[in-house]
């Protein structure tokens, strides 16, 4: 079956029709200021998702109260953890490499920022949530989140602290050992869709599913291949590196990991990133899974917002019910479970598709 993509203005586009710009000058004015907006609107639930709803959500599971004394239900604390942190002292390590020490915290950042440019976040309006639509945006997306390992490595190196230096090596094998699972898991999907294009991935599930007269139960791949959704959930606690999968920063066995020796705005920077890659796995989830924007009432890209806050809660309730593995037991889930799953359902999916004749 051929899936149309659904045709609407990319916000870039509209902007540009706004302002009246057309052209080179429309293109990049209306992408920057998109661009923009996107991240405003990131950062900002990165904002309350680290310093207040991190600990409301723990709170809550421990039987504990949390911030609840600075500004209504606790929420000043944003303002005011973000003035204590960045007014701290910036200690940088004697013997630290610069300026790779100082470049490490910014690249985990752009790496998740840049991440959101090519997903489809729903309609607003009319217009559809995305700075662009690549053909092969599923790779760039990847591609784009891998980057922030790069930026692990760094400042574990950098730092010139072996506590450090041996969380940016455990980043990396993490990495290694969980993003060719994604990947794996990714492509099974393309055999349903046919394309890399993020939007096709969007229009293939707007189909229905299972129709019960009264309503359809859509396409999304979480009905489709439940199998694929609970091993690539799994798979991205490891990305995102929470429990039982934040062997990096193990508090317990290395201090902080590759954070160990930053303080400061550049602690806050790695805080920053490490929430906003939590959000990035979380919309790659609701993209590849859960339909983007889909749903009743409210617009699209409401919807993408409130699926990721699901998927957050998700991530805070393993990191408040799940114990650590160790570092060899990690790399073993990886290679030897993961990694083998993974391969079963490309094989599995491609049986499907190919016996039942179901996808494009």
């Amino acid at each position: 079956m051929n899936v149309v993509p659904l045709q609407t203005v990319r916000l870039p586009d509209w902007l540009a029709g706004v302002l009246g710009l057309d052209g080179l000058l429309g293109t990049v004015v209306g992408s920057l200021i998109g661009a923009a907006l996107v991240a405003t609107v990131m950062l900002t639930m990165t904002a309350i998702a680290g310093p207040w709803a991190k600990r409301k959500i723990t709170a809550a599971f421990t039987d504990r109260v949390a911030v609840s004394r600075i500004g209504p239900y606790g929420l000043f604390i944003i303002v005011a953890d973000s003035l204590r942190l960045i007014s701290k002292e910036l200690i940088v390590p004697e013997n630290a490499d610069r300026p790779a020490y100082d470049i490490a915290p910014i690249v985990v950042v752009f790496s998740a920022l840049i991440g959101f440019s090519v997903l489809p976040m729903g309609n607003l309006g009319g217009v559809s949530i995305q700075l662009a639509d690549p053909e092969a945006g599923l790779a760039l997306v990847f591609a784009f989140a891998s980057i922030a390992t790069i930026g692990l490595v760094m400042g574990g190196y950098a730092s010139a602290n072996k506590y450090s230096l041996l969380g940016g090596l455990r980043s990396v094998a993490q990495a290694i050992a969980y993003e060719i699972p994604l990947l794996v898991i990714a492509i099974s999907l393309v055999l349903f869709t046919g394309s890399l294009q993020l939007s096709e991935f969007i229009a293939y599930q707007q189909q229905p599913f299972i129709d019960l007269g009264v309503f359809a139960i859509p396409s999304w791949f979480a009905f489709v291949n439940p199998f694929a959704f609970l091993l690539f959930l799994v798979a991205n606690l490891a990305e995102i590196g929470r429990n039982p999968f934040d062997t990096p920063e193990a508090p317990n066995e290395i201090v902080a990991g590759y954070q160990t020796e930053y303080s400061s705005v550049y602690f806050v920077l790695f805080y920053l990133g490490e929430f906003l890659h939590i959000f990035l796995g979380a919309g790659i989830i609701t993209v590849l899974f859960l339909g983007g924007g889909a749903g009743p009432l409210l617009p699209g890209f409401v919807w993408f917002l409130i699926k990721l806050w699901a998927i957050f809660l998700f991530t805070q309730w393993m990191r408040s019910a799940m114990p650590r593995v160790r570092i060899d037991q990690l790399i073993g889930i990886g290679w030897k479970g993961l990694l083998v799953l993974s391969f079963a359902n490309l094989l599995l999916t491609a049986v499907v598709v190919g016996v039942f004749n179901v996808g494009v």
